[in-house]
């Protein structure tokens, strides 16, 4: 056996950066495995207080249904632009605000395009003349694709278009979408962006 000396005892890792060196690891593990954790146990839904209308942008505001959850996947708050994505059971409610310079016929044509450019939905049925208690006048129609269905509303407002869609299972639909209906005519503008 040979003899240690203190250039060889020098040539080790010293035991504070061996330590760190494990610190870092640990803290990379629990980063790699930790937060996807966190993120699966957190919950995508926010609950909402009844009666309270809820900014999507621009000035546009609307009361979410009773009972209702935000979802927080598909909402994106914005100053000009914005979405809020509600969820009423299994029935997703979305409301789009954006700039927009076309007329209520364009931007209608344009939402229905949209619509039927996803998964094999088709619009069915004819538009009717839809508005709100705030005073907006739009558009609205159906749309199916099996055995789920949907309804859509269209809006336009001073430079910005405001997009209501609506799907869900038939039955779902049918039982929430007059409790849907009443909370898109609760759809305002307030003047201010």
């Amino acid at each position: 056996m040979g003899t240690v000396t203190r250039r060889h005892l020098t040539d080790l890792p010293s035991t504070p950066g061996l330590l760190g060196a494990f610190v870092l690891v640990a803290v990379l593990a629990a980063l790699a495995f930790g937060l996807p954790a966190v993120d699966r146990a957190v919950s995508a839904q926010r609950s909402l207080p009844d009666d309270t209308p809820y900014r999507v942008a621009a000035g546009v505001t609307v009361v979410p249904p009773d009972g209702a959850t935000l979802d927080v996947t598909g909402t994106r708050p914005g100053e000009d632009r914005g979405t809020a994505l509600f969820r009423l059971g299994p029935v997703r409610y979305a409301i789009a605000v954006q700039p927009f310079s076309g007329d209520l016929t364009a931007a209608a044509h344009r939402l229905r395009q949209r619509i039927t450019g996803t998964s094999g939905y088709q619009v069915t049925g004819t538009q009717l003349a839809v508005s709100t208690a705030g005073g907006l006048a739009g558009l609205q129609g159906g749309y199916t694709a099996g055995d789920r269905g949907g309804r859509y509303a269209v809006f336009v407002v001073h430079g910005l278009t405001i997009e209501v869609t609506v799907s869900g299972a038939d039955l779902d639909l049918g039982r929430t979408l007059p409790a849907i209906e009443a909370s898109t005519r609760t759809l305002r503008f307030d003047g201010t962006r």
